[in-house]
C-alpha cells in the first residue's frame, strides 16, 4: 500500500483519490438534490393553488450538470495541497459557476412567474399581459447584467473602469442605434399609456387588422385577409390610429332616395316608416333622427341616424340588413318608389308657318 503515499504533483495518490471521491460524491449529491426537489415540487404544485411552488419547481428544472460539476470539483480540491494562485483560480471558477447557476434559476423563475400572470387572463386585461411581457424582459436583462458584472469582478476585471468605458461606448451605441432605442421607448409608452392592447382592431392609414403581438421593436397586426402587418413602434405611435377596440356603440348614418313623383303626404310619412323600422330592432339600437335632407339631382333624399349599442361588426351588419329589408317592405306596401339615376328629356315640337 506504499504506492498510496507516493507523491504526485505535490500530493499523495491517496489525496488525489480522496479529492476525486469527494468531487463525485458532491456532484451526485447536488444532482440528486436538484432533480428530486424539482420532481417533488412539480408533483406537489399540481395539488395546490399557490404560485411559488410552481415557480421554484420551474427554476430547479434549469439546473445545469456542468455548473454543478465545477462546484463539486472545487469542493474536492479543498483536500489537495495546491498553490495560492491555483486555489484562487479554482475558487473564482466556482463562484462564477454559482453566479451562472443562480442566474439560470432566477431567470427561469421570472419566466414562469410571467407565464402564470398571463395564464387565463380575460380579453379586457390584455394590457396587463403586455405589461407582464415587458416586465419579464426587463427583469431578465437586469438580472443577467448583474451576473456578468459580478462574474467579471470575481475574475479580477476592473469593473469600475469597464462601467465607465461602457458609459462612453453607450453614447456611441445610442447614437448608432437611435431607431432601435426609439422603438424600445415607444413600446414602453404603449405598455404604460395603453393607446391599444392585444386584440384591439386598428386602422392605421389604409391598413387595418387586430393587434396580435406587441414587441420591444415592432407591433404585429393580423389583417382581415390573413396576412401579418408589421409596424415599428415609433411609426405606429406617430400615426393617426383608429381604435375600434375601444368602441362602445356605433353611429350609423344612411340615406334613402325616392322619386320626385312621390306624393307629398307619402313624403311626410317616410320619416315615420324609417323610425319604425329602426325601433323594430329593440334594445339593440337607439334611434336618433330621420329627416328629408335635400332635393337631389334625381331623388328626394332622406337622411337617418341611429346607434347600434354594441361594437361587434357582425351585429351592426345584421341590424342594418333588417332595417333595410323592413324599409323595402314598407315602401312596396305603400307604393313608394326608390329613385335611381334618370334623365327626363323635354322635346319641344316647333310648328312651321
Amino acid at each position: 500500500m506504499d504506492y498510496l503515499h507516493r507523491s504526485l504533483l505535490g500530493n499523495t495518490v491517496l489525496s488525489w483519490g480522496s479529492a476525486v471521491l469527494v468531487t463525485i460524491l458532491a456532484f451526485v449529491a447536488f444532482r440528486l438534490l436538484a432533480v428530486t426537489a424539482a420532481a417533488r415540487l412539480a408533483r406537489f404544485a399540481k395539488h395546490t393553488r399557490t404560485e411559488w411552488d410552481d415557480i421554484v419547481a420551474a427554476a430547479l428544472s434549469r439546473t445545469k450538470a456542468l455548473l454543478l460539476f465545477l462546484l463539486s470539483a472545487y469542493a474536492g480540491s479543498t483536500i489537495l495541497t495546491i498553490g495560492p494562485g491555483l486555489r484562487r483560480g479554482l475558487r473564482d471558477v466556482a463562484v462564477v459557476a454559482l453566479l451562472l447557476q443562480t442566474g439560470l434559476w432566477l431567470s427561469s423563475g421570472i419566466r414562469r412567474w410571467v407565464a402564470i400572470q398571463r395564464k387565463d387572463r380575460p380579453p379586457e386585461e390584455a394590457a396587463t399581459v403586455m405589461t407582464m411581457n415587458v416586465f419579464g424582459v426587463a427583469a431578465r436583462l437586469v438580472l443577467w447584467s448583474m451576473v456578468v458584472i459580478l462574474s467579471l469582478d470575481t475574475l479580477g476585471v476592473n469593473v469600475s473602469a469597464l462601467v465607465a468605458g461602457l458609459g462612453v461606448g453607450g453614447v456611441a451605441v445610442a447614437l448608432a442605434a437611435q431607431s432601435v432605442l426609439a422603438d424600445l421607448f415607444a413600446s414602453l409608452s404603449i405598455v404604460f399609456d395603453r393607446p391599444f392592447v392585444l386584440g384591439d382592431f386598428l386602422i392605421v392609414g389604409d391598413l387595418l387588422g387586430s393587434v396580435e403581438e406587441i414587441g420591444l421593436k415592432t407591433t404585429r397586426l393580423r389583417s382581415l385577409s390573413g396576412e401579418q402587418l408589421v409596424f415599428s413602434n415609433t411609426d405606429l405611435l406617430g400615426s393617426r390610429i383608429r381604435n375600434y377596440g375601444r368602441m362602445y356603440e356605433r353611429r350609423v348614418v344612411f340615406s334613402v332616395g325616392v322619386t320626385y313623383q312621390t306624393p307629398r303626404e307619402k313624403l311626410e310619412h317616410i320619416p315615420v316608416i324609417i323610425r319604425e323600422a329602426i325601433l323594430k330592432q329593440g334594445d339593440r339600437v337607439r334611434f336618433d333622427r330621420a329627416h328629408l335632407q335635400s332635393f337631389g339631382d334625381f331623388a328626394i333624399v332622406f337622411e337617418s341616424v341611429y346607434y347600434v349599442l354594441v361594437a361587434d361588426y357582425t351585429a351592426y351588419m345584421d341590424v342594418q340588413q333588417d332595417i333595410y329589408l323592413t324599409i323595402h317592405e314598407r315602401f312596396e306596401a305603400e307604393s313608394i318608389e326608390f329613385a335611381y339615376p334618370t334623365q327626363t328629356l323635354f322635346l319641344e315640337k316647333q310648328v312651321s308657318e
